[in-house]
C-alpha cells in the first residue's frame, strides 16, 4: 500500500498520537453519548437509519443529533458511542476516502473502505478502553456485486459482514428483535424505510437511551439508502409522514405488526 495515500498515516506521521487526536476522561457520563442505529438491505441495495437523541448518563444531552451520514458516493456510516468521537471519526473517514481517490485515481473497493474503518477504530483502542468507546456500522453498495453489504464493528477494530440486517447502540437488540419479524428478503426500499422506523420505534419502546419519532417538535430519524445510483437521503418529509402513519397503527397494535401465517391469518 502507497503510504502516501493514506490521509490518518500522514496525520499519525505528524502528530503521533493515536485517532482522532482528542484527550479525553474516564467517565462516560461526562460526554454525550448516541445510541440506535439500523441497517438493512433490500432489492435495489441497502438502507442505514438511525434516531436522534444522544444521551450523557440518565440526561437527554441532545434530541436532534444526526448520527448517519455519507461515507462517500456509494457508502454509509453510523455511529453510536461518544458522540464527539464518533463524529470526527465520520469527518476523518470521509477525508481518507476523498484522499485515497485524489492520490490513487481511484475509489477504494467496499471492502477496502470497510477495512480502512477497522484501522481508524483501533487507534481510538486507547480511550475505547477508558470507556470513551465509538462503534460505527458500514454499509454500501458494492458496484462488483451489483448488492448492498452491511458491515459491524467491535471497539478493537475487528470488522464482521452482516447479512439482510443489523442495528448498533444501546437499543440494537430491540431494533435487531423487531427486524427478524418484519424484514424481508429482497423487500423494496419502500418497505425497507418502514421497516427501519417499526424497527427504531422498537428500540426507543424500551431503552431510554434512544429516542422515538418526536412529532411535537418535529424530529424523526435520518435515513439514507445506498443504491447502484450512488447515496441519497430520504426526504424529512417523507420520514415525518410514514412515522406518523406508524404512530396511528400504533394505536391499535402498540406492540407493532404481528406475525402472520402464509396463509395470510393472525398468529396464535
Amino acid at each position: 500500500m502507497n503510504p502516501e495515500s493514506s490521509f490518518a498515516a500522514h496525520l499519525q506521521s505528524q502528530e503521533k498520537l493515536p485517532l482522532p487526536p482528542i484527550g479525553g476522561t474516564s467517565s462516560e457520563h461526562l460526554a454525550p453519548h448516541g445510541t440506535t442505529i439500523v441497517a438493512l438491505r433490500h432489492a435495489e441495495g441497502v438502507l442505514m437509519a438511525g434516531d436522534r437523541r444522544a444521551t450523557m448518563g440518565n440526561i437527554i444531552a441532545q434530541r436532534d443529533i444526526q448520527k448517519v451520514f455519507p461515507a462517500d458516493t456509494f457508502s454509509l456510516i453510523g455511529i453510536a458511542g461518544s458522540a464527539g468521537l464518533a463524529l470526527e471519526l465520520v469527518r476523518l473517514f470521509q477525508v481518507e476516502l476523498e484522499h485515497y481517490e485524489k492520490i490513487e485515481g481511484t475509489s477504494l473497493s467496499l471492502n477496502g473502505k470497510a477495512n480502512r474503518l477497522s484501522s481508524l477504530l483501533r487507534s481510538n483502542l486507547g480511550l475505547a478502553m477508558q470507556g470513551l468507546a465509538v462503534v460505527p456500522l458500514f454499509a454500501g453498495f458494492d458496484n462488483s456485486m451489483n448488492l448492498g453489504r452491511i458491515f459491524s464493528y467491535d471497539v478493537t477494530g475487528g470488522r464482521y459482514e452482516e447479512h439482510d440486517f443489523y442495528a448498533v447502540g444501546s437499543g440494537s437488540q430491540f431494533a435487531r428483535g423487531a427486524l427478524k419479524k418484519i424484514n424481508a428478503l429482497e423487500q423494496s426500499e419502500d418497505e425497507a424505510i418502514v421497516a427501519a422506523i417499526e424497527a427504531l420505534f422498537d428500540a426507543a419502546d424500551d431503552d431510554s437511551a434512544t429516542g422515538g419519532p418526536d412529532v411535537s417538535r418535529g424530529i424523526f430519524p435520518v435515513i439514507f439508502t445506498a443504491t447502484s445510483l450512488g447515496v441519497q437521503e430520504i426526504s424529512a418529509e417523507r420520514v415525518s409522514v410514514l412515522s406518523k402513519e406508524m404512530l396511528q397503527r400504533r394505536l391499535s397494535e402498540p406492540n407493532g405488526p404481528r406475525v402472520r401465517f402464509a396463509s395470510g391469518g393472525d398468529s396464535a
